[in-house]
């Protein structure tokens, strides 16, 4: 009997979770294709995966991908429509919306190290804006 609830568990675990538009994984590109196709900076409608690096610690209203480079795209949700949990760090996200060039401001860029929980001094070393490869998601599926 212990023996079923640790293969019911770990089934569970493994089940992928929807949030947004459901979407499916069918035709979803990976983050070095979809650097190549943004190269030239035109947005573009993509459902990408990628491996989330880091989630609003407030609400769960944005979460960074890792773009495998060393960078990371920043992915917020359509119309504020909907958030991830806070814990899915390390989990692999399929994602589809519209993939946009933008320039950060220094405000927005501060707001978003507070909703991370950075320090005051980290905080403080934010002087520039950015031009960054940004998401706007319409649904979101998140993996183990």
């Amino acid at each position: 009997m212990i023996l079923l609830l640790t293969v019911g568990f770990h089934v569970s675990a493994q089940e992928a979770k929807y949030f947004g538009k459901k979407i499916d994984e069918n035709g979803a590109i990976s983050m070095a294709e979809l650097l190549e196709k943004t190269a030239d900076g035109k947005e573009m409608h993509v459902k990408v995966t990628g491996k989330v690096e880091e989630v609003c610690q407030t609400k769960g209203c944005w979460m960074l991908i890792d773009k495998g480079d060393g960078t990371t795209m920043r992915v917020k949700f359509k119309d504020y429509g909907f958030f991830v949990p806070k814990d899915c760090s390390g989990k692999t996200a399929v994602m589809e919306g519209r993939a946009f060039f933008r320039t950060v401001s220094v405000d927005e860029l501060k707001h978003y190290a507070e909703d991370a929980g950075k320090s005051k001094e980290e905080i403080e070393t934010i002087k520039e804006p950015q031009k960054a490869l940004s998401f706007e998601a319409e649904g979101v599926i998140l993996k183990d």
